[in-house]
């Protein structure tokens, strides 16, 4: 018998699998390579939690918490002031007395700062520039503004809020490290934070990320 006319001899072609793990080798790859490799992924800081304590080479820093707090006036017309309050037990591991200084205001001006409020490198939510900060040490009978060596103070940091403003849920803290360095000129050690060069500028290491629940008026 004769092929019927237009006929073909070629036998049906079976479809192509690919294995799914070729597929997810293949999608892992290309992820990888749009993020510029896994060498050059950024480490994350360690995530922190009140009641921690973390070692900041120059000091051994406690987070106890945050609240609001507010400032009763001292005369009839004076109005009462209101302030979101963060609140850490700091050791001075150093041999010498140092300041407790205030945070940066942006985070690459940090990098020149030696004393502890300078390790808090980045504060969310900002706050406004009307707003302070304000640092102190708790002293019995006053205030201070010194940690001594080897003594545990309470540090005080402080943000103003405006009348009817109300503090965030919560504040998170970029925290940084300090290091021994000698200065290449005087060659006199000093205490500096931990930084890396990013493009054409130093910008300080972010050693540990600490979430603080802000505590409002009245709570316990």
């Amino acid at each position: 018998m004769t092929e019927p006319s237009g006929g073909s001899t070629d036998k049906p072609r079976r479809p192509v699998v690919v294995p799914a793990i070729a597929l997810t080798a293949f999608t892992v790859v290309g992820i990888t390579a749009l993020l510029g490799g896994l060498s050059e992924a950024p480490d994350e800081p360690e995530p922190l939690s009140q009641g921690a304590v973390l070692d900041q080479g120059r000091y051994s820093t406690k987070f106890v918490g945050s609240r609001v707090t507010v400032e009763k006036g001292q005369f009839d017309w004076e109005e009462d002031k209101r302030f979101v309050e963060l609140v850490f037990d700091v050791v001075n591991l150093g041999d010498d007395t140092s300041g407790i200084g205030l945070p940066p205001e942006k985070p690459e001006s940090a990098v020149t700062m030696g004393d502890f409020a300078g390790s808090l490198i980045k504060i969310s939510p900002a706050f406004s520039k009307d707003a302070g900060p304000f640092t102190f040490v708790r002293v019995k009978g006053g205030e201070s503004r010194q940690l001594h060596p080897g003594v545990q103070s309470e540090v005080i940091l402080r943000y103003r809020l405006k009348e009817n403003e109300q503090p965030p849920e919560k504040i998170t803290l970029d925290v940084g490290s300090f290091e021994y360095t000698a200065d290449p000129v005087a060659a006199v050690p000093y205490w500096s934070l931990t930084s890396k060069e990013v493009g054409d500028r130093q910008m300080p290491e972010i050693k540990a990320r600490v979430v603080l629940p802000v505590k409002k008026e009245g709570t316990t």
